[in-house]
């Protein structure tokens, strides 16, 4: 299961659009209904206007109607084990659990797992804003 989502994510990062920073990164979600959802960074000149990899991926699963991420990979192509940034960290957040598996990945597959909680450990919640 966790080599669906490293190939998922490296597909997605060999279309990323890093002109930039050269820095492509690919990342992959598997939704509640079982589906993988991938995306790529897309870059913009207008830093820091482009989209992380992640956000993409989430994109792509909230337009499919899915709002319940159950696991995510992430590969970059020039640092292994490249954990999802700040703000991507606060959006997986906001569609995971504490126990949502992040697998960090080099080239050659999944080197690293981590719960959400562990990349995250105080996300920020509260009931409230809705």
């Amino acid at each position: 299961m966790e080599n669906e989502l490293f190939e998922a994510a490296r597909e997605a990062m060999a279309k990323a659009h890093a002109p930039y920073s050269k820095f492509p990164v690919g990342a992959a979600i598997r939704a509640e209904d079982g589906k993988i959802y991938s995306g790529a960074n897309i870059e913009n000149l207008s830093f820091p206007e482009g989209w992380c990899a992640e956000t993409t991926a989430i994109s792509h699963m909230v337009m499919a109607g899915q709002r319940k991420i159950l696991e995510v990979a992430v590969i970059a192509e020039k640092l292994a084990l490249c954990p999802p940034c700040g703000g991507c960290r606060q959006r997986l957040a906001e569609f995971s659990g504490a126990s949502t598996r992040i697998f960090l990945c080099d080239e050659t597959g999944v080197r690293k797992t981590l719960s959400m909680s562990d990349l995250l450990p105080h996300s920020f919640e509260t009931e409230i804003l809705g």
